[in-house]
Order: structure tokens, then C-alpha cells, then sequence
């Protein structure tokens, strides 16, 4: 006897009792759940997209986009594997009722309903909210970085840009010189594969030339010299920009935002941005918040990166409370801090003043501000008064610095440990009109109830990045483009979204099932 079991349902064996695909899928199955929630959501926007009259009858937009979903939450993000999916695997034919659907349609339509999508997005929060998951009560707002699709060496400077432009032309001319010869280009016909791909090569390269001239002449005025070390441009995907990596080193990244309702861990926010100014876009994301859920967050959580003087002030006019600590905050212990500012600290505590870690001179914490007088005081007690005002960018947002000057420096016992060598006058300090609002937070961040409030930002904030990230493997986009880039990104959190849904749905009908099976018994 054949020790070995045998097969319950040979491969050649009739089928008695006659089945269905929706016999297969047991009841309480999270594609069943996905289907029902994208049931309940209005699909007419992607409907108007249709011509609906010529050509075979297309798929329903709700099939498709579940099929783009369902695979996110399973992990899946090639189209072709997705068409695999729909071939050979089970819940997926029930998703499409046997249909398959070709990697090439699944991946036009994932990047050509982008306002639908945000639209899909924010008809899922409003389903959070309605269900009490999404309250808005904290926020967390921070972003990650991921990087392009464009490799790490595959970069472009502006001399390589310049000397690819100049050979472009010179056999741009020769092909027109001999398609008038030929009396191509006296047609209404259009241009000739060779110049019509010479002719996006060229526009191609154009705008990365106007980038890399930007960047240059960025780099020229922080004191960086391009022609030994010049700005550099990724070669395939233009819109992304050599950033650090998380890991280290440098690399073509994006940096992809989100902000998190921290009750519930569901994304209420999702953008990217090509640089790593996050503060930036920290009112946008409450007011984008806002239009979209009708409520504005009651607080933002956000790293000390976002604690600039127009955030703070922004928050205060739209009465959202900020916690966020100040990077720049004043040391503890410093006997600067004195109840009479023109009094010289005695040298015994000269070695105890802060020094600056990027100038390794005295700090400016060192010096105190008189508001009644309009000056600071040094530590020797000598008055900076007020000189003049000049603009100036803090965190890439526009200030108006006031520039104060000691004049008392020469023979100054601490001048060596106050100003450079180089100093042309006395030592400077600048106060942006912002100051005040930022000692005003730094005093609010300090209390034990800010700080305990702000320690839940951690765990909220950095849960969909580990699970993007992580378990969906989204370390580096599929697309490229800023635009498509904004799509993927937003396709991968309205598919993490619909996995938090899933899940509370899933759960509630557990409990109603467990429910009335105790009331039955």
C-alpha cells in the first residue's frame, strides 16, 4: 500500500457538485472587505474619463483600482506580477469576476487618474472619520526619504549637460539639412523618428541645463566654488535631486510627506517634495488638511526641523496648537544669564560660556537682550546696538534680520574667543522679528506636559513610513517624474489607509458574529 496520502481532487477528475469563484473566498476575507469599502465610495469622476461610446467596453474604474489596492495591501507593486495575479490567483479572479487584466493597462491607469485618486483618498478619511477612527485630535507631521529611479552614478554636471547640448545641435542641423533635401520637411507630414527623438532629447536637456545653472549659482552665493565642485543632476529622472541617504552616502532621492492622526495611525496627508525643506510645507499640509476633512488638526507634532518663526506664528493664527522643540535651544547651565546684564561675567566662569559648534566662537546665547534698551549686552557688559536691517532666508523662509554691533571689541580681553581674525568691525549678532515667538515656544516645549505629549509623536509618526517602507519594500519609486512619483506615492498610502480599515471592519464583524452567536446559544 502506498504510504503516502493521496489526492483529494485529481487534476483530470469531473467535478460532481458545480462551484463558484464566490464560493472560494470565505466570508470574512479582507478582499471581500476592500470590495465593499470601494462599493460605498463614488466613482462618477472616473466614470467622466470614459468615452463610453467607442471602441470594447472598458473595465469599471472600481475593478481596476481595486486590483492596483489589493495588491499594495498584499504586497505586490509590478503590474506585470499584478497581471500574473489576475490569472492565476484566486482572490484576485474574484476581485475581476475571471477577467485579466494586461500590465500595461494596470499601469496607464495607476498614473492617469491622479485628482480622482486624492478624491478616492479623502472619501476613505471621511469614512475613518465617520467611524470615529480618525478624530484629528494630535497630528504628526514628518517626512522620509526614498529613493529615485535613477542610479546612485547616473548623474549629469553642467559641463556634461553643455558638451551633450553641443553635439545634439551639430547633428540636429545635418538631419534637417538632409530631410529639406529630400523634401521631407516641405510636407504637412510630421518630423522623422530620428528628429522628432533629437528634437525631446534636446528639450529634455535644456531644462536640465536650467537646473543645473540654478544650482550652481546656488551653490556660488553659500561660498562653493562649482568649478571644483559643481551641482549635480540626475541623467534619468531629472525631477529628483542627489540627497542624503538615510543609510548614508548620497543618492537621487525624493522626500515623501505624510501626517498621521496619531490616535489611529491613519495617513490624513500624503505629498513629496524633491528637496528636504519639510518646514515648508508644515502649514500648507494643516490648511490641505483641513480643506479636506473640514476640521483642521487641534495640534501639530512635528521635529525640531519645523519650529521656524513663521510656522510657530502660522499655528497661533489658526489657533492649532504647535509642539515641535526649537534646534537651537539655550544651554542650561550658562552664566551669561545674569539679573544684570551690564555687569562683566568674572573670569573664573569665562571657560563655563557656550561656543558655537560651527563658528568655535563665543555663542550667541552668550550675549543677553535688553527689549526696553533695543540692544544686547556681552559678557563683558558692553552694549551691541542696533545697526540696520537686512533680508535674509532662515530654514529656506524669507526673515528680516536686525543687525546689532559692539563697538567696545579692540582690546577686549575675550575678543579672541569672540570674533575671527578676518573681522573687519566688532562682533554681530542678528534677531529676526520672529524671536520673541520662538523664545515664547521654547519656554511652552520646556514644561513636562509639552514633552510628554510630544513623545507620542514618535511611534504614530514613524508607523506607516516602517510599513511603506518595510513590509511594501517602497525604498525606491517605480515611476519617474515628480508628477508620477506624487501618484505612486499616493496610490501606496490610500492602499496602507484601506489595510487600517480593513482591519477595524474585519474586527467589528468579528465581534458582532461572536455577539449573536452567544445570544443564540
Amino acid at each position: 500500500m502506498e504510504y503516502f496520502a493521496k489526492p483529494v481532487l485529481g487534476r483530470n477528475q469531473r467535478v460532481l457538485i458545480p462551484t463558484t469563484l464566490d464560493d472560494a473566498i470565505p466570508p470574512d476575507h479582507s478582499v471581500r472587505i476592500l470590495w465593499e469599502i470601494l462599493g460605498s465610495l463614488s466613482w462618477s469622476s472616473w466614470k467622466s474619463e470614459y468615452c463610453g461610446r467607442l471602441g470594447q467596453p472598458p473595465i469599471h474604474p472600481r475593478t481596476t483600482a481595486s486590483v492596483l489596492l489589493y495588491g499594495l495591501t498584499r504586497r505586490i507593486r509590478s503590474t506585470r506580477l499584478l497581471e500574473d495575479m489576475t490569472r492565476y490567483n484566486i482572490d484576485f479572479m474574484w476581485l475581476t469576476e475571471g477577467r485579466t487584466i494586461d500590465h500595461s493597462t494596470l499601469s496607464k491607469f495607476r498614473t492617469r487618474f491622479k485628482e480622482q485618486l486624492r478624491d478616492l483618498f479623502r472619501q476613505l478619511g471621511g469614512i475613518a472619520m465617520a467611524m470615529g477612527i480618525v478624530r484629528l485630535n494630535d497630528v504628526t507631521f514628518d517626512g522620509t526619504r526614498v529613493k529615485a529611479n535613477n542610479d546612485r552614478y547616473e548623474t549629469w554636471t553642467q559641463a556634461d549637460v553643455e558638451k551633450q547640448l553641443k553635439e545634439l545641435d551639430d547633428q540636429f542641423g545635418e538631419w534637417c539639412e538632409e530631410s529639406e533635401r529630400n523634401d521631407v520637411l516641405t510636407t504637412d507630414e510630421p518630423l522623422p523618428a530620428e528628429l522628432s527623438d533629437a528634437k525631446a532629447r534636446q528639450e529634455l536637456l535644456k531644462r536640465a541645463l536650467e537646473k543645473l545653472q540654478a544650482a550652481d549659482a546656488g551653490r556660488r552665493s553659500e561660498g562653493v566654488d562649482p568649478a571644483k565642485n559643481p551641482a549635480q543632476l540626475p541623467s534619468t529622472d531629472i525631477d529628483s535631486k542627489v540627497l542624503p541617504n538615510k543609510e548614508g552616502g548620497y543618492a537621487p532621492n525624493y522626500t515623501p510627506l505624510a501626517a498621521v492622526d496619531v490616535h489611529s495611525e491613519f495617513i490624513v496627508y500624503a505629498d513629496v517634495m524633491q528637496d528636504t525643506a519639510e518646514n515648508v510645507w508644515t502649514l500648507a499640509m494643516v490648511d490641505q488638511v483641513n480643506e479636506d476633512f473640514g476640521q483642521q488638526p487641534q495640534a501639530v507634532l512635528a521635529d525640531g526641523l519645523h519650529a521656524t518663526g513663521p510656522n510657530i506664528v502660522g499655528m497661533e493664527q489658526r489657533d492649532v496648537e504647535f509642539l515641535s522643540p526649537l534646534s537651537n535651544e539655550k544651554p542650561t547651565a550658562n552664566p551669561a544669564v545674569r539679573d544684570d546684564p551690564t555687569e562683566a561675567i568674572a573670569e573664573s566662569h569665562w571657560p563655563e560660556l557656550p561656543i558655537s559648534p560651527h563658528t568655535k566662537k563665543l555663542d550667541k546665547s552668550c550675549f543677553v537682550f535688553h527689549a526696553e534698551s533695543d540692544r544686547y549686552y556681552c559678557p563683558m557688559g558692553h552694549p551691541l546696538e542696533f545697526e540696520k536691517t537686512k533680508p535674509d532666508t532662515r530654514q529656506h523662509q524669507k526673515v528680516i534680520l536686525r543687525v546689532y554691533r559692539c563697538h567696545s571689541c579692540t582690546g577686549c580681553p575675550l575678543a579672541s574667543r569672540c570674533i575671527s581674525e578676518k573681522s573687519q568691525g566688532g562682533r554681530t549678532i542678528t534677531r529676526d522679528h520672529f524671536t520673541p515667538d520662538r523664545e515664547r515656544h521654547a519656554a511652552k516645549m520646556a514644561s513636562a506636559e509639552s514633552q510628554s505629549r510630544y513623545q507620542r509623536r514618535f511611534h504614530a509618526g514613524e508607523t506607516p513610513f516602517g510599513w511603506l517602507k518595510h513590509v511594501l519594500g517602497l525604498r525606491q519609486f517605480l515611476l519617474r517624474g515628480l508628477e508620477k512619483v506624487k501618484t505612486e506615492w499616493l496610490w501606496s498610502c490610500t492602499a496602507y489607509n484601506m489595510m487600517k480599515l480593513i482591519k477595524v471592519v474585519g474586527r467589528l464583524r468579528a465581534m458582532v458574529s461572536s455577539e449573536s452567536s452567544a445570544v443564540a446559544v
